[in-house]
C-alpha cells in the first residue's frame, strides 16, 4: 500500500473510535492517497495496547511523513485527561476498568506515538478533528458527533477553541449527553426518541455558542430523523480522518 507521492508531506491519518481504529494517508490538499483501513477496537484498551495496536493496523502503509490522530476524549497538548470510552472493560455499556483509569491519566500519547511511528505526530479530540474538516472558516462553527458516545467541537474563524468535554456535562434526567444520546441510548430507546433528543440538544448548543453553522458527523448522523434547518448539516463520516492535514495549519494548536 504505497501512496503517489505529490509535493507536500504525506499524512497519516488515525482515528480511533469506540467501536473502531480506522487510518488512510492524505496528500498535501487533504486528498486520500490510500483506501482507508480499519479493525474494530479491543477491550480492555490501556495506552500500551493501543499503541500496538495502532502500529499493527498502519504497518500496510509504507511512506508517511507525519502523524494526525484523533483520540475520544480530553486531550491537550497531546496528552489524554480523559479517555471515558476506552477505559471499558468490554467496550460500550460494559462496567469501568479501574486499571485503564489509572493508565490513561494524564498519558502523553502524541510523543509516545511518534517514537512507535518513528515520525511527528499530534493527537487532539476526535471531534476537533472532524470539526477542521468541515469547518468553513467563517464565523463561530459548532461540530457535533454521534457515534459510540457524543463528541463536541468549537471553531471560531476557522481556528479550534480549547476543547471542552460537553459530553460529560448534565443533559436531562440526571444523565449527560453521552448517556443519553450515545449508541447505546439510541439502541435502547430507539431512533425516534433518540432523534427528539438530538435535536433538543443542537438547540441547547444554539442557546449557549449562537453558531453561525453545526455540522452532524459520526457513524449515527445517518440515522438521525426531522428537519435540521439551514444552519445545521450533515457531514462525510470520514472527516475524522481528513482533519488530520488542517490540524498541522492550526496556529492554536501546538504539541512540537
Amino acid at each position: 500500500m504505497t501512496p503517489a507521492r505529490r509535493s507536500g508531506p504525506i499524512t497519516l491519518a488515525i482515528d480511533i473510535g469506540g467501536s473502531g481504529l480506522k487510518a488512510l494517508t492524505l496528500d498535501a490538499t487533504g486528498k486520500a492517497l490510500t483506501d482507508r483501513i480499519r479493525v474494530p477496537t479491543p477491550y480492555p484498551l490501556p495506552p500500551k495496547r493501543l499503541i500496538a495496536q495502532l502500529v499493527e493496523l498502519v504497518r500496510p502503509v509504507e511512506k508517511f511523513d507525519r502523524v494526525s490522530v484523533g483520540f475520544p476524549g480530553m486531550v491537550r497538548n497531546g496528552r489524554i485527561l480523559s479517555a471515558p470510552h476506552l477505559v471499558l472493560s468490554n467496550g460500550p455499556d460494559s462496567k469501568i476498568d479501574p486499571k485503564s483509569v489509572k493508565a490513561w491519566g494524564n498519558f502523553d500519547l502524541a510523543s509516545a506515538l511518534a517514537k512507535a511511528l518513528g515520525k511527528p505526530t499530534r493527537v487532539v479530540n476526535d471531534a476537533d478533528l472532524q470539526g477542521l474538516d468541515a469547518a468553513s472558516g467563517k464565523g463561530l462553527e459548532v461540530v457535533i458527533t454521534l457515534g459510540t458516545g457524543f463528541g463536541t467541537a468549537v471553531l471560531n474563524q476557522g481556528q479550534l477553541v480549547p476543547h471542552m468535554e460537553l459530553s460529560q456535562h448534565p443533559f436531562r434526567n440526571g444523565e449527560n449527553y453521552d448517556e443519553q444520546l450515545g449508541d447505546v441510548a439510541r439502541k435502547r430507546v430507539g431512533k425516534k426518541i433518540w432523534s427528539k433528543r438530538v435535536h433538543r440538544a443542537i438547540a441547547v448548543l444554539d442557546a449557549v455558542f449562537m453558531f453561525d453553522h453545526l455540522y452532524i458527523g459520526g457513524g449515527n448522523a445517518i440515522r438521525l430523523r426531522g428537519e435540521l434547518g439551514e444552519r445545521v448539516s450533515v457531514i462525510d463520516s470520514n472527516a475524522g480522518l481528513l482533519g488530520g492535514i488542517r490540524l498541522w495549519d492550526q496556529h492554536a494548536v501546538s504539541h512540537d
